[in-house]
């Protein structure tokens, strides 16, 4: 066969494929035609391939070797479980960020699998401690953007320099592949750059965008930016905020005024509220969890470039310690990058 002729085929093929990964994806979601995403958007879903297990064992590498590694250094000089084994561990656990609340559960947990074993039986402590920390973890209830109050509003708040210019992005870019329409409100209003980056992720993303003038009033940025959600037909608005450093009382009290705000429009807004942590800092990120929770309702967390980092084992130590569910991470800098949190999934890649 001629090679143009083989070229034809080929691309005839990949066309027919495409057509019916496309038709199924729209079955799936059940869609109408009028409904349906462009085919740009089709074409990125059919590309990504890779399960949330492999896409966490390529990301999570340092955070698994900081955890697993540190075990291992321990059992392979003890494997009995023992009281010297239990301190040895309990240092391991503490210094791989995972935290002291909830390293102080599994040594207790592991105490009392000590009292209760058989003198001959053979324990796998690692597999032990795995399955304390999975038992441990909240699992997050994902929202359903089928069933939503609209316009479902979602207020980002976080220090500057945790990714949540970039966070928001993500979540429009999510939002949109799930079909939804979304408008993005610039109430950082102390930043030319932070309104500019979200403008440029609401063109990228397709979404709608509310600014005011830089120095304007935030809470008057999240009124319009309702207020738009709602005479547009939004499902979801994502409202940017300040942030200054966490333990400014002005930044805490300009949050109180927005949610104020946005309760009188809804008593039901705002409906969720993320805090965007940096999971390079470590346990930094639990204390800004503490205070941020204090002061604005957090009702999930986003826990952001545990692509980079060997202290990703934060995310167990703020799932526990602060009862507040880790909701989506992030995996990367692109518009893909962020997952919802599966905390099975997340310990397995960590003790696979």
């Amino acid at each position: 066969m001629p090679l143009f002729r083989k070229k034809r085929v080929r691309e005839y093929l990949n066309e027919v494929t495409f057509l019916k990964e496309y038709e199924e994806i729209l079955k799936q979601r059940s869609l109408s035609i009028s409904e349906k995403p462009s085919v740009e958007l089709i074409k990125e879903k059919t590309v990504q391939k890779e399960s949330l297990f492999d896409k966490l064992t390529r990301t999570l590498s340092k955070t698994k070797n900081n955890v697993v590694g540190k075990l291992n250094s321990v059992l392979s000089k003890n494997n009995a479980l023992n009281e010297d084994t239990l301190d040895e561990i309990e240092e391991a656990l503490y210094t791989s960020d995972i935290g002291v609340k909830t390293t102080e559960l599994i040594i207790q947990k592991l105490r009392v699998r000590i009292k209760d074993m058989k003198s001959d039986e053979d324990l796998d402590i690692k597999n032990l401690i795995k399955d304390e920390i999975v038992n441990m973890i909240n699992i997050p209830d994902k929202i359903d953007t089928n069933n939503i109050e609209k316009p479902y509003i979602i207020l980002v708040v976080g220090v500057n320099g945790n990714g949540k210019t970039t966070t928001i992005g993500k979540l429009a870019h999510y939002y949109k592949s799930e079909g939804k329409k979304v408008l993005i409100g610039a109430a950082d209003t102390f930043r030319a750059a932070a309104i500019e980056q979200l403008q440029t992720w609401a063109e990228r993303t397709g979404s709608d965008f509310v600014k005011h003038q830089m120095g304007s009033d935030p809470a008057a940025v999240a009124f319009d930016s309702y207020k738009a959600g709602e005479a547009r037909d939004m499902d979801i608005v994502l409202i940017d905020t300040a942030g200054r450093l966490h333990n400014k009382v002005n930044l805490m009290n300009e949050l109180e005024k927005i949610t104020r705000v946005l309760k009188k429009l809804n008593e039901n807004a705002p409906h969720e509220v993320l805090l965007v942590l940096d999971a390079t800092t470590g346990q930094n990120a639990l204390s800004q969890a503490k205070q941020f929770s204090r002061s604005s309702g957090v009702t999930g967390i986003v826990l952001t470039k545990l692509d980079g980092t060997a202290k990703g084992g934060v995310t167990i130590a703020i799932n526990q310690e602060m009862d507040i569910p880790v909701k989506f991470i992030g995996l990367g800098e692109q518009k893909e990058d962020l997952e919802i949190f599966d905390p099975k999934v997340f310990v397995e890649t960590i003790f696979e």
